[in-house]
């Protein structure tokens, strides 16, 4: 089976090589911006209605060979499915952001993609839905 995905933007972001983004985006006061290619800027109509987004992005120098790795903090390897490491099969990256300006480009706070990633999607945050309240 072959997917396609096609980028609908860019990331330009303070982060230019691996190892320079923060482990958790979260963990950044960074600012980011978010640029989407003109035929898919209808789709961002809307998204000032929302404080925090989901930004999917493919983790273009992050290595696709690489099965298990150490946690951050751990000494045992495991799978990367039980981690957050971009290194993995299909390595794409899921941060949860702040918006803080919407027009041309989106303006984030704690995205911890690197500078020239390619945005596969966008996705508001709804607390009711996205978190399991427990």
């Amino acid at each position: 089976m072959e997917i396609k995905i096609r980028p609908v933007g860019f990331v330009r972001s303070p982060f230019m090589g691996r190892g320079e983004a923060p482990h958790q985006g979260r963990l950044s006061m960074e600012e980011s911006e978010i640029h989407i290619f003109p035929e898919y800027r209808d789709a961002l109509e809307g998204i000032e209605l929302f404080r925090y987004l989901f930004v999917l992005y493919w983790q273009h120098l992050a290595e696709r060979d690489v099965l298990k790795v150490v946690p951050r903090g751990k000494k045992k390897k495991r799978g990367v499915f039980s981690t957050r490491a971009p290194a993995r099969p299909n390595p794409i990256g899921l941060c949860l952001v702040e918006l803080l300006e919407s027009g041309d480009f989106l303006r984030v706070r704690g995205l911890d993609a690197l500078d020239g990633s390619p945005v596969i999607d966008i996705k508001p945050y709804h607390e009711d839905i996205d978190s399991p309240g427990d």
